[in-house]
């Protein structure tokens, strides 16, 4: 947003006035406005306490957060395309600066980071832009999005009133919107961009800061609004955030939030429809109806922007994830899945309520609610204006019982936890808890990595496989000695996961644990993350910490010989810190390693000169990129070799067949780094999580959520399947590298594909009974609509058979279905007339299709499965 806005037919001036670095405003002025007006060449972008106004009209927008980095140029148009698909306006994305300054001045902006192609696609699909620039990002991405190089820059301190960070930062920021000026993408010049953000979620953090925090925050703010761009900044969680700023909101509801000045509109910048992994825990989901009731409530209660964050998380490719301890997936049980297909019934359920809200958006922005009570726990908002426009949002907050409430002379049940809304303020067109759309069976299924070659003593397919062992411990020259510890991070500058500390003990033959043929003990205290532990180059302990605790201690019995022993510590990083009060000084690596068992008691190591080596030798002769690919360290061997730690693996592979997505089966590997064709896949570990947590059957979407809430996949492995992009594939002569830590069988290692198998729905007698598909507003009456069922396979593809079928009162779910005590025999039969050899079919509640007069004294229903091939 610019400093000075021109109004119409009158004038704002906003003045920045630095008085102990504070700024302040025309507050006479400010109150005499209910406006903040952006003149720009093209189109003009506006705001007040209502909404954004884009070329003089009010604009209700849904907002998908896909981040062009977590995924590759190849899937950004389909990404797109199906988000708008689901009704969505706006597509945002932050802008991740350790991505685009790779060392200073030294900017990137190819192939997963070419930010300008992204937002171009955007602009294709006829659809706004939210560009978060940040530059910090959090997103549990690596370092929060800040450069490592910056860390080291003398001097600096992330996030504060830091003269180096903030020359940074401003040049970066600066740099950002420059290259979006010269490529005509903000919406001031016709492009698609009407909103910027200026850092994030500070406002959490910034009481830790003290004064400088405070002055760094109205900082940011004018430094921001110098840059120009023609359109509003918004600033979330930012609690003081200065006029004209927008500040926003970040939370699984936001329905009660208000702005910090009564003339700005309610934004909602992060939705959470689920939660981010890490490896070792369970796997977080949020249900579909409890999304839903958080939409609706938001817009219930005035809201005009809302986005998910995210509509698709994608994948941390290579090292991007951060935490630490973040999973290479990032799917966060978005709408639109890891490997980009919509999820149902969480997309499909999401749809019909972005339409109906949709239908609402003229009498919801241009009138203010009616609040009215229904209960102790249920309530009307109510919008309607002398034209007859009327439209009611009727809640029911209640998170156990169902509630039977009267509205304007009618009666309404209303489940709970859920929003009914009537875009007449009669017909429920609506319920969040109605979850009417289908539920699409997904499955991973097993490829083999090479369909040409068989292998003679079995029906599994065989590769030429090529090894590199690496040494346990320093590799060519050491890098430098030191007495104690260095801190990890700080010698690595994050160029690399690994750091080798190493010393060497004598052993008297005399020893007792030497006689005794028993063992001495190992104990060693670390800031984290990961650690395998070597003696005399044999591996004997491999530990870590986990994304709650990432610092761990622990003691291990270790085989010594008489004389020399080798001790090797490789230490690791499993991402770096995303987020947190002066993240950037938090470290890694050990702190303390003693052995004790030894007859003159215990040795303390931790003082004692370690020699040490940064990284892998095979990371040094670069053998994952395509340029060190041919290196003649590679040994070829007709089986790799299983079980053994430190082993680079290389074979040929050749693109699998179809065009599904497809994902590495890594559940017989231990831990480390994969590639394709020079690609960086990611960190893989499938690490289990605990037997003993809890998790559930089937989620409780009644009453509020919280990531631990609805978990599943205890005693599972966390992560088992790495997308990998198909872009990444030729057609045949594919290079697969794999850098195993501890051990494996890379002869178990499969591709898999994603693949829809099959679709299932159910509805019941209580739903909405309006087609939300074909819904226009000129349609809500409920003379002729019937609750409808709608099933649909993937493209080229057929219902090919009928699994389940039962209109009467069965139970279960999508997979699981039984018929009940009260069933149509006709069901099946006249789905098949319907659905069977038909991409896709629709199956209307109704007493033409089936026998209405069932189960006379309970809710009939209707639950159907079908195959899709």
């Amino acid at each position: 947003m610019k400093t000075m806005s021109h109004f119409s037919s009158s004038f704002l001036f906003v003045f920045l006035v630095s008085t102990a670095i504070c700024i302040t405003a025309m507050s006479s002025l400010l109150a005499a406005v209910d406006a903040a007006n952006i003149t720009i060449n093209g189109n003009i972008v506006t705001y007040d306490r209502r909404s954004l106004i884009i070329n003089g009209q009010r604009k209700l927008l849904i907002s998908a957060s896909i981040h062009y980095p977590r995924s590759v140029p190849a899937m950004w148009p389909g990404l797109v395309q199906l988000a708008k698909e689901g009704g969505v306006d706006v597509i945002e994305t932050y802008v991740f600066w350790n991505g685009h300054e790779l060392s200073p001045d030294n900017y990137y902006f190819g192939g997963r980071y070419d930010l300008v192609k992204f937002c171009k696609i955007v602009q294709q699909a006829g659809m706004h832009m939210i560009l978060r620039i940040g530059p910090f990002v959090a997103a549990e991405w690596n370092y929060g999005g800040l450069p490592v190089w910056l860390h080291y820059v003398p001097g600096t301190t992330f996030r504060t009133d830091s003269e180096p960070f903030k020359h940074y930062m401003q040049k970066f920021m600066t740099y950002i919107v420059n290259l979006m000026k010269q490529e005509r993408l903000f919406a001031s010049q016709g492009g698609p961009i009407i909103l910027a953000q200026a850092k994030n979620e500070y406002g959490n953090y910034e009481t830790a800061y003290g004064e400088g925090g405070k002055r760094y925050a109205l900082w940011a703010a004018r430094m921001a609004l110098s840059q120009d761009t023609g359109v509003p900044w918004i600033m979330c969680q930012q609690y003081d955030a200065p006029d004209p700023v927008i500040d926003t909101c970040n939370s699984f509801y936001c329905d009660q939030f208000k702005p910090i000045s009564p003339n700005k509109p309610k934004i909602w910048t992060e939705n959470w429809p689920g939660w981010f992994k890490t490896f070792g825990a369970r796997d977080p989901h949020r249900p579909p109806e409890d999304v839903a009731y958080s939409v609706a409530r938001f817009f219930q209660k005035g809201g005009s922007v809302m986005n998910y964050y995210m509509y698709h998380g994608g994948t941390n490719f290579g090292r991007t994830a951060g935490g630490p301890f973040i999973t290479t997936s990032y799917d966060y049980d978005a709408p639109i899945d890891e490997y980009g297909l919509a999820r149902f019934p969480k997309w499909g359920h999401l749809k019909e309520l972005h339409k109906v809200i949709k239908l609402c958006e003229h009498a919801l922005l241009n009138n203010d609610p009616t609040l009215l009570s229904l209960g102790p726990l249920q309530e009307a908002d109510v919008y309607e204006d002398a034209s007859g426009a009327c439209v009611a949002f009727l809640s029911n907050m209640d998170d156990k019982d169902d509630k039977v409430v009267q509205f304007r002379n009618i009666s309404y049940q209303l489940p709970a936890w859920s929003v009914s809304i009537l875009p007449d303020c009669k017909n429920v067109v609506f319920n969040t808890a109605k979850v009417g759309c289908q539920t699409s069976i997904v499955n991973m299924e097993p490829l083999d990595l090479h369909p040409t070659v068989r292998s003679p003593k079995r029906d599994i397919k065989a590769l030429q496989w090529e090894v590199f062992k690496e040494t346990a411990g320093v590799w060519g020259v050491a890098d430098f000695t030191k007495n104690g510890f260095v801190d990890h991070i700080n010698t690595t500058k994050d160029t690399t996961d690994y750091l080798w500390y190493t010393i060497s003990i004598f052993v008297n033959e005399e020893e007792e644990f030497l006689q005794n043929k028993s063992s001495a003990m190992l104990f060693v205290e670390s800031k984290g993350h990961a650690m395998h532990v070597f003696i005399n180059h044999v591996l004997q302990a491999s530990v870590s910490g986990n994304g709650t605790v990432p610092h761990f201690k622990f003691g291990t019995p270790i085989v010594l010989k008489a004389g020399k022993n080798d001790i090797a510590l490789l230490s690791m990083t499993v991402g770096l810190q995303t987020a947190g009060s002066f993240y950037e000084w938090i470290g890694a690596g050990p702190t303390s390693v003693k052995v004790e068992g030894f007859k003159s008691g215990t040795v303390d190591l931790s003082a004692s000169t370690w020699t040490y080596k940064v990284g892998l030798h095979g990371e040094y002769l670069r053998i994952h990129e395509s340029g060190g690919l041919n290196n003649k360290i590679w040994a070829l061997t007709s089986e790799p070799p299983k079980q053994q730690p430190l082993t680079w693996y290389k074979a040929v592979v050749d693109a699998p067949p179809g065009d599904e997505p497809v994902a590495l089966d890594m559940i017989h590997m231990g831990k480390g780094l994969a590639w394709l064709n020079g690609q960086e896949i990611g960190r893989y570990w499938p690490r289990k999580s605990s037997k003993l947590e809890k998790c559930v059957t089937q989620c409780d979407y009644r009453g509020k959520f919280n990531p631990d809430k609805c978990d599943t996949g205890c005693g599972e492995p966390t992560q088992r399947w790495y997308h990998v992009p198909r872009s990444w594939f030729k057609p045949s002569g594919n290079i697969l590298v794999i850098f195993e830590e501890t051990g494996g069988d890379p002869s178990q290692i499969r591709f898999s594909r994603r693949k829809v198998s099959g679709a299932c729905g159910h509805l019941s007698e209580d739903h909405p009974s309006f087609d939300v598909e074909y819904l226009q507003g000129s349609e809500i009456k409920n003379d002729e609509n019937r609750a409808t069922l709608r099933l649909k396979c993937p493209t080229n593809t057929h219902m090919s058979a009928v699994k389940f079928a039962s209109f009467g009162n069965p139970t279960g779910t999508c997979g699981s279905y039984v018929q009940g005590d009260c069933h149509d025999p006709n069901s099946a039969a006249l789905v098949e007339k319907v659905c069977l050899n038909q991409n896709e079919c629709a199956l209307e509640m109704s007493s033409g299709n089936f026998n209405m007069q069932l189960c006379p004294s309970t809710v009939k229903k209707l639950a159907v499965e079908v195959n899709c091939s």
